[in-house]
């Protein structure tokens, strides 16, 4: 951080609780962001507090992330503007993960794309289990500085306190890293399934071994949870096979149309997400680890050429 300097902490619309509680773990000022929009739809950015030659951490959920990108921009432009030292980004959801590589002819690679449009207007960025697939880690396509807060430890943490018995369930290979770092938290067993997509909601899940711990409470966990199909799946598979009914968790809340309420409906026993997106199913709270991996960040970024701390 600037040197006998505190940093400030600003909330892009809708990201008023993050930036509050940022604030405090930090030992940052909350300070004012405002966003004006005219009559075409066109946004401005003011800027109340004081920030030149502070650092600044700019707290901004990015699902639905369209409208939510140019805000931001805008925001990080502003403060260059106006003389900010350093600029780190907690977005507690990175979005356009998925599209890691050219599926078809003619395709944009997106988590490149924005990858590059984000490292180029802030100096760090924090968030929670980026979605990786054939992208391995952030820095294959950011350029600056990323910290990567596991949910494993939140998710174990609720299991252990709220369940007697249970099996954490994968829902496919990809998985099983994670799953057996929060099973050997609780500490449980697991198990992890096989999944087939086939498009955005067609997925086959199967469970290739022979049912184990079935007197045990499935808790399925997934990182992200949007049409909600893999787990209605994952659910239909295990009862299939001697299940009692599940609980579901999921990191970020996406929650496409009525998926929330079709997974209520559908016999799980609860459903529960990580607060990096609101939602009324946040159960798990990872917002100290959101301040923590912020303040350490910017403890190691290094001055911006051509500004004096």
């Amino acid at each position: 951080m600037t040197s006998g300097t505190s940093p400030v902490v600003l909330a892009l619309p809708g990201n008023e609780d993050l930036a509050a509680d940022l604030a405090t773990e930090m030992h940052a000022e909350r300070g004012v962001l405002a966003l004006h929009r005219f009559p075409d739809d066109e946004t401005c950015v003011r800027v109340v507090t004081q920030v030149a030659g502070r650092d600044v951490v700019l707290a901004c959920a990015l699902d639905r992330p369209d409208e939510k990108l140019v805000a931001l921009y805008l925001a990080a432009s502003t403060l260059r503007a106006l003389g900010v030292h350093r600029i780190v980004l907690v977005a507690p959801y990175l979005p356009y993960m998925r599209q890691d590589r050219s599926f078809h002819v003619g395709e944009g690679v997106s988590a490149q794309h924005i990858g590059a449009w984000l490292s180029s207007f802030v100096d760090g960025l924090v968030t929670v289990e980026p979605h990786l697939h054939r992208i391995h880690n952030l820095d294959q396509v950011y350029r600056i500085p990323t910290r990567v807060v596991s949910a494993a430890v939140g998710i174990a943490r609720w299991i252990r306190e709220n369940m007697l018995q249970p099996v954490v369930v994968g829902p496919d290979e990809e998985s099983r890293p994670w799953v057996s770092a929060i099973a050997h938290d609780v500490p449980c067993p697991f198990l992890v399934l096989d999944k087939v997509r086939y498009g955005d909601r067609d997925v086959e899940v199967r469970q290739p071994d022979v049912p184990t711990h079935l007197e045990c409470t499935p808790v399925l966990v997934d990182d992200i949870v949007s049409s909600g199909h893999t787990m209605i799946m994952a659910m239909q598979r295990l009862r299939a096979n001697g299940y009692g009914p599940p609980v579901c968790i999921g990191v970020h809340a996406l929650f496409s149309q009525n998926a929330y309420e079709q997974l209520r409906h559908i016999g799980v026993q609860e459903v529960v997400t990580c607060n990096t997106i609101r939602h009324i199913s946040n159960g798990i709270d990872l917002r100290h680890s959101l301040a923590v991996q912020a303040t350490e960040l910017l403890d190691s970024l290094p001055p911006r050429q051509g500004v004096t701390p």
